[in-house]
């Protein structure tokens, strides 16, 4: 049985008994400075996490009175057992709803409209099968949350700027190359991962083979890249350009792990940014940039997109243990399946030490992912792994609102709960 969050406190590293994030983190923030910096642009990649270490080094206090969000309040189902993210009990039939968020979408609809439409035009190619590969994932299903965090804070900078709030062209065309490098990324994935399904549907590599799956991954990039030129701001193309170094060097460092348990929870750490959230992070910078002269807005937008970026992800590695395929268009226990070790299975570790071995040799040995499945449940890896997001999201929230009032800032306030809450 899971211990409550105020219990959360035995996490430990190595012979020393000190706490793991502590001890990750405490030199995570130092090497992420060298390793992650941007012009003009510190990574503060382990801001959050530091911040989750000094209420560790101890324990965790869940009645905090300077919370910035209050704790996520939902539960989590799955054939094992019900899991309580909430300081206090409640039955498990209740779930969290989110009919009491407000929607942040209807503030960017009218930006957003045709979004699709327009990217399918982008990539117009007289060759029907070519055509047909890259409109696969352009069907409209999608959540366009990209496009909708970018929009989001074009709108809120332009207003902190004094500027018209609407979007400039400009602006829209990043949200637009921002779906499109995360929709190339998810093709080329799919490929690398051998996955079959994407989104609920069979994926591209299942339908037209390995080598055809590439070449639209790779015609959508050429594609964004072109959009991208048309611009003509230098700043933004280099701001964007370094996302498609990220995702790269994010995938090669995904083939790796680390015998150091400290190094693999930053390699983690590092890996989720490079992969994830650095899309985010500079797209929301590129549109700064285009809207405000400001760096201190620059960075601003930059810090709020590395750490809600952060923060998806980590949720998106929780949901693999805690929703049911059928919600996440894709197996579950998928990552444990490609021989990944997430954020529920590192924090696992410190209760189960077997599962250093499994990690080491991917899972790949007969019974590692049902085994390694059981101790994440058996652990408190799906609750710490939550609560850390959550710091990740108090950080974004600390961010966003040094911006002037406007409905767009106050709808990026309430997004981290939404991540914090979603259940795919």
């Amino acid at each position: 049985m899971a211990l409550p969050w105020r219990r959360c406190c035995r996490w430990t590293a190595g012979l020393g008994g000190a706490p793991l994030l502590s001890a990750v983190c405490g030199r995570f923030a130092a090497v992420a400075e060298g390793s992650l910096r941007r012009k003009g642009t510190s990574s503060g990649l382990g801001s959050a996490a530091a911040a989750f270490a000094a209420g560790a080094g101890n324990k965790v206090q869940c009645r905090s009175q300077s919370a910035v969000i209050k704790k996520p309040s939902v539960w989590w189902r799955c054939n094992f057992r019900s899991l309580c993210t909430t300081e206090n009990p409640r039955c498990c039939n209740r779930l969290h709803s989110d009919a009491n968020l407000k929607d942040p979408f209807p503030l960017v609809q009218k930006d957003l409209k045709n979004l699709y439409d327009d990217i399918k035009k982008e990539l117009l190619v007289s060759k029907l099968e070519l055509k047909s590969l890259c409109d696969y994932y352009f069907d409209g299903k999608g959540k366009a949350f990209r496009p909708m965090v970018v929009a989001l804070m074009a709108r809120a900078c332009n207003v902190h700027s004094g500027r018209d709030r609407d979007l400039l062209p400009c602006q829209r065309s990043i949200a637009m190359i921002s779906e499109m490098i995360h929709t190339a990324s998810l093709v080329h994935d799919d490929v690398i991962d051998g996955s079959d399904t994407r989104r609920g549907k069979t994926t591209i590599n299942e339908i037209w083979g390995e080598r055809k799956a590439i070449l639209a991954g790779d015609f959508i990039l050429s594609k964004a890249s072109m959009a991208l030129a048309r611009i003509g701001n230098n700043t933004v193309v280099a701001v964007l350009s370094q996302v498609i170094d990220d995702l790269v060097r994010g995938e090669f460092m995904q083939l790796g792990s680390k015998e150091n348990e400290n190094e693999r929870f930053k390699h983690y750490l590092e890996k989720t940014f490079k992969k994830t959230a650095s899309l985010i992070a500079n797209s929301c910078k590129a549109v700064s940039i285009l809207g405000s002269p400001d760096p201190e807005v620059h960075e601003i937008a930059f810090q709020y997109g590395k750490n809600i970026g952060i923060a998806f992800q980590l949720i998106d590695d929780v949901l693999d243990f805690t929703s049911c395929a059928n919600q996440l268009g894709k197996p579950s226990a998928a990552d444990l399946r490609l021989g990944l070790a997430t954020g529920p299975v590192l924090f696992a570790c410190q209760q189960f030490p077997e599962l250093h071995a499994m990690i080491m040799r991917r899972f790949g040995s007969a019974g590692d992912v049902e085994r390694a499945w059981q101790y994440v449940l058996q652990s408190d890896g799906v609750q710490q792994t939550s609560y850390l997001a959550h710091r990740y999201c108090q950080e974004a929230i600390q961010q966003i609102r040094k911006l002037c009032p406007s409905p767009e800032r106050e709808a990026l306030v309430h997004l981290p709960e939404i991540i914090l809450t979603r259940d795919k």
